[in-house]
């Protein structure tokens, strides 16, 4: 008979999370460098995909010293965020905010003002999973649309770690339907967007000069409701994290809905890549952003 039931393997990596969370932070920050060290050179495909995914966005940009150095250092972050999560489990809201710095505080607050809840923006990039804390020091009832994981003790913990502040969970799957309800609640509703879609899913939109098939959701939410969409992103610095809130990103809308769809995804893209560029190191470049391809040649290419 397996005794390693899904509830036993749940509590056992929870028990492993809460060991490594009683390491000081600074000795965790090191480990967690030298995991993802450790990582960069034992996870040779995804490596490659890192490596093959900076080349292209930077073609003649950075030479292949400086690609390979910011490849080691976004393995670097991945260890860290392991770490920082374990962290974290073993302290709580007034702890960890102590590690945060708001910027831009305005623009959440103009948003969530004007009375239709708020879409944030953000993406896979310093340590996103710290954001349930912003929320918490706001104030502010806050959602997070998520796709569940396969594994269930995993699933569990992920769960039990981004709620312990009082964040709702909507997965992804026909996610349409809770979203707006939490928007009509007035709540802070966040989606990832910086992930490769099918087709069917979403709109080609230009990231990095090439085009990238990303979830259309954002711009229909938008469209439909009218509530802002405000990007967000939790950036890494040396004394611990500063999340940044930036204006909120106007809403096109002509009319056309096929076009303002488009237009506003490229918006958001736009917003993303910025980010990136002013911390390359910082983002999730293991995963294959552009596997989805268009139909059609996208213009510019052969």
């Amino acid at each position: 008979m397996n005794r390693f039931t899904e509830p036993t393997i749940f509590y056992l990596i929870l028990l492993f999370a809460l060991m490594a969370g009683r390491l000081p932070r600074r000795a965790g920050a090191a480990l967690g460098r030298a995991l993802g060290h450790r990582l960069y050179q034992w996870d040779r495909r995804h490596a490659a995909i890192a490596l093959d995914n900076l080349r292209q966005a930077y073609e003649g940009e950075k030479g292949p010293a400086e690609i390979e150095a910011i490849a080691r250092r976004v393995f670097e972050n991945m260890g860290r965020v392991i770490f920082e999560v374990s962290w974290s489990l073993s302290h709580d809201e007034k702890a960890l905010s102590r590690l945060v710095r708001i910027e831009g505080r305005s623009n959440i607050q103009d948003a969530y003002e004007q009375g239709r809840g708020v879409l944030t923006l953000t993406a896979h990039f310093g340590n996103w999973e710290m954001l349930p804390v912003v929320g918490a020091m706001l104030g502010y009832p806050s959602s997070i649309v998520y796709r569940p994981l396969d594994f269930g003790p995993m699933e569990r913990l992920t769960v039990r770690y981004r709620t312990r502040f009082g964040a709702k969970m909507i997965p992804k799957k026909r996610a349409f339907r809770g979203i707006l309800r939490s928007l009509r609640q007035k709540e802070l509703v966040t989606l990832l967007m910086d992930q490769n879609v099918d087709w069917y899913e979403g709109v080609f939109a230009e990231f990095f000069g090439r085009p990238a098939c990303t979830n259309k959701g954002m711009a229909l939410l938008a469209l439909k409701t009218g509530a802002p969409v405000v990007p967000v992103f939790m950036i890494r610095n040396r004394s611990g994290f500063t999340a940044r809130f930036l204006p909120e990103v106007p809403l096109i809308r002509t009319g056309d809905r096929i076009k303002d769809v488009e237009a506003n995804t490229a918006q958001y893209n736009r917003v993303i890549e910025a980010m990136v560029r002013q911390y390359p190191d910082q983002w999730f470049w293991v995963h294959r952003r552009w596997n989805t391809r268009p139909f059609c040649p996208w213009p510019g290419e052969s």
